[in-house]
């Protein structure tokens, strides 16, 4: 049996806030935290996956969102979560 998590990787470019990008490393954190051994592509896949396809849930979704103050998301007080690896290419050591 295919899994969905293992099939034919798509590459989706995505521009967001830059509070929502750091409230996603805090979720993997969170995920971590648990046990888990994830990045986050895989937690975005996982909550696509997971999102319901009635209309009127996701436009009460969006509306919430965008009715969202600047400083909704607030990430502070997270250091009992342990550090991930920062996305992205590492850099050579000089």
């Amino acid at each position: 049996m295919e899994l969905l998590c293992q099939q034919t990787r798509r590459t989706t470019s995505v521009s967001w806030p830059a509070d929502i990008d750091r409230h996603l490393n805090v979720l993997v954190r969170a995920a971590a935290a648990a046990g888990e051994r994830t990045n986050r592509a895989e937690l975005l896949a996982a909550l696509v996956a997971a999102a319901e396809t009635d209309s009127a849930h996701l436009a009460a979704l969006l509306h919430a969102y965008r009715r969202l103050p600047n400083d909704a998301l607030d990430d502070s007080g997270h250091d009992d979560l342990p550090v991930v690896r920062a996305p992205g290419p590492r850099r050579a050591s000089a």
